[in-house]
């Protein structure tokens, strides 16, 4: 067992951790693909605890139990990419320009200045069901071996696929991510121009399901990831 905590910069929702974030503490603990399942939304500023109860890993504050990862099988094929261009391109498409439900999140927030937020503008390509941005990460979200960090992939495969829904922003309720299922399939170079691209898989109820992929400026995926979103009542 360890203790961290998630500091408030890496919020989702703003009294709350961002989920892929949250769900990559959780998920990099295991060796290969991991599903990490959020079971309340993580604290922000707050001691946790990461500790291993058998074949998972828990994420938990006091007793309370925050996330459960375990090992997973992954076998989604991503759609052929979108060229850097198209990527870079359709930001000026991304829906959160006009509303978004949590403008200062770390991932996909309007609200974070360039170095401190992701700033991952997914927006729609046109004549494709995907939406996509292009990437090129900070130096603070790069290891000692010029690899992006396992948490800061996680957090790229997240926001995407909830922009990939194309859910309007409504003042009755919000999508929260529930459960991701991840896979960083090779080393992300954090010295080069990245493209990241989801789409829509069905819908529910109130359960949407969405995947997205993080790959090279060649086409070269490198990681890749299905998600769960709740549909909750504010």
């Amino acid at each position: 067992m360890f203790t961290t905590s998630i500091a408030k910069r890496y919020c989702g929702p703003p009294q709350s951790g961002n989920g892929g974030y949250s769900c990559g503490l959780l998920g990099k603990q295991i060796e290969g693909p991991s599903k990490v399942r959020l079971h309340m939304p993580p604290p922000l500023d707050t001691q946790l605890s990461i500790e291993q109860d058998a074949d998972s890993w828990l994420l938990k504050q006091d007793k309370k139990l925050i996330g459960t990862a375990m090992a997973a099988q992954l076998d989604m094929q991503p759609p052929q990419p979108p060229s850097l261009e198209q990527a870079r391109a359709a930001r000026n498409n991304y829906s959160g320009f006009s509303e978004h439900s949590f403008p200062h999140c770390f991932v996909c927030g309007t609200g974070r200045e360039q170095g401190d937020g992701l700033r991952l503008f997914t927006g729609a390509i046109n004549g494709q069901e995907m939406v996509a941005c292009d990437w090129e990460p900070s130096a603070d979200l790069i290891d000692t071996n010029g690899q992006v960090k396992a948490e800061f992939i996680w957090s790229a495969l997240d926001c995407p696929g909830y922009f990939a829904l194309d859910v309007p922003a409504n003042a009755d309720f919000i999508c929260l991510l529930g459960e991701m299922t991840a896979s960083i399939d090779k080393p992300v170079p954090g010295d080069q121009p990245l493209i990241v691209y989801a789409w829509k898989r069905y819908i529910e109820g109130r359960k949407h399901y969405s995947a997205a992929a993080l790959c090279t400026e060649e086409g070269e995926v490198l990681a890749r990831a299905e998600h769960l979103w709740i549909r909750l009542n504010k």
